[in-house]
Order: structure tokens, then C-alpha cells, then sequence
């Protein structure tokens, strides 16, 4: 398993447009994608599951990513989480 952990930037916090971006992405991956608030997660791989995170500018969370491709889409992730919700 790997992981990382992303400050909101984004004045909006999470929203349609990005999210949508990181799930095409998740998507790719055979790994399983989720996204953690305290002890609550999130499925990367769903939009309505990732749009219903309620994560404000500032909050931090923790992205998880399990299996045989975890290395190539934790990197992938984080790149378009810092891309796309920097505001």
C-alpha cells in the first residue's frame, strides 16, 4: 500500500471538474484508489462516492492506493490532485 496526504488548496474545495479528472485517472489503474477523511473513506474510482468527501480549502486527507500498479498510480494521483485542485 501507499499513500500521501493532500492540503486542499482550492478556494472551492472538492467539486465537479477536478474530481472528475481524478477519477478518469483512478479509473486507469487496477489498484484500488480511495481517499481518506479521519476514519471515513472514499472511492476514487466513483464520482459520486470521491463528490460526496466533504473537504473545504485547508482540510487534509489521506490517499490510499493498493495493488499490483500501486507505485505508477500514486504517482499519477498526486500529480493531478496538485494540479487540479490548486485553485
Amino acid at each position: 500500500m501507499k499513500e500521501f496526504i493532500y492540503v486542499m488548496q482550492d478556494p472551492e474545495g472538492n467539486h465537479a471538474r477536478p474530481a472528475g479528472k481524478v477519477v478518469a485517472i483512478a479509473k486507469n489503474y487496477q489498484s484500488k484508489a480511495s481517499l481518506w477523511i479521519g476514519d471515513q473513506s472514499y472511492d476514487l474510482k466513483k464520482l459520486l462516492s470521491f463528490m460526496s468527501a466533504p473537504i473545504k480549502k485547508g482540510d487534509e486527507v489521506v490517499i490510499r492506493v493498493e495493488g499490483d500498479d500501486e507505485d505508477i498510480a500514486t504517482d499519477t494521483l498526486k500529480k493531478e490532485f496538485e494540479e487540479a485542485f490548486k485553485g
